[in-house]
């Protein structure tokens, strides 16, 4: 099969949902593609190229299709249905954050940054405070994911952690995440719940 980009960025998605961002190397690629790696830099220079069409990849899968709302769908509700989509595309890889927040120049990354400025822009907010909004609600989003994917405490990290003692010392926090995570209530809620919070807020000081 020739190599080609297209290539290069499924074999290169396929390592990232293998072994993770660590795990993505020029030199793990061409092994899988069966190739030497200096092949790779006639299609990608260098290692950022090759993270940004990794990322521009994973965004694709649930944006390509992206389009602005509906003509009476208030776009604080548009704007919350796209960065779910947005979290879906990262939580959809090991790392997806991390491969977000590492990329450089990604078109598909712009493309959501534009369709969702120009929106709220039709919508009324000025453009300044379009991109504040909209610059938030994304940073927002894949910082929320980048908790998400992060490795959880092992054995070693727990093996001294007094449960008893954290609750006294920070009951209110015991109590609020026990509330909360009452039956039936998942993570996915939190980050609407949270989403919320922050957009909300924004449409406040947007004015519209």
């Amino acid at each position: 099969m020739a190599l080609d980009r297209q290539r290069i960025v499924a074999e290169a998605v396929a390592l990232l949902d293998a072994e993770g961002l660590d795990g993505v190397t020029t030199r793990k690629l061409a092994a899988r593609l069966g190739v030497q790696a200096p092949t790779l830099y006639w299609h990608l220079p260098n290692k950022a190229a090759l993270l940004t069409a990794i990322a521009d990849a994973i965004l694709d899968q649930q944006l390509a299709d992206m389009s602005g709302p509906e003509p009476d769908q208030p776009w604080q509700a548009w704007l919350s249905g796209l960065a779910e989509r947005l979290r879906r595309a990262l939580l959809a890889h090991p790392d997806g954050a991390r491969v977000i927040s590492a990329a450089q120049l990604s078109r598909t990354m712009a493309a959501i940054s534009e369709l969702a400025m120009s929106t709220l822009v039709a919508r009324g907010v000025p453009a300044r405070r379009a991109r504040v909004i909209v610059l938030t609600v994304e940073r927002f989003t894949v910082g929320h994911v980048l908790e998400e994917q992060a490795p959880r405490p092992d054995a070693d990290a727990l093996k001294d952690f007094d449960v008893a003692a954290f609750t006294q010392q920070h009951p209110t926090v015991v109590a609020a995440i026990t509330e909360y995570f009452q039956p039936g209530r998942t993570v996915d809620d939190l980050f609407r719940d949270c989403l919320e919070v922050v957009i909300a807020g924004a449409a406040i000081t947007a004015g519209v």
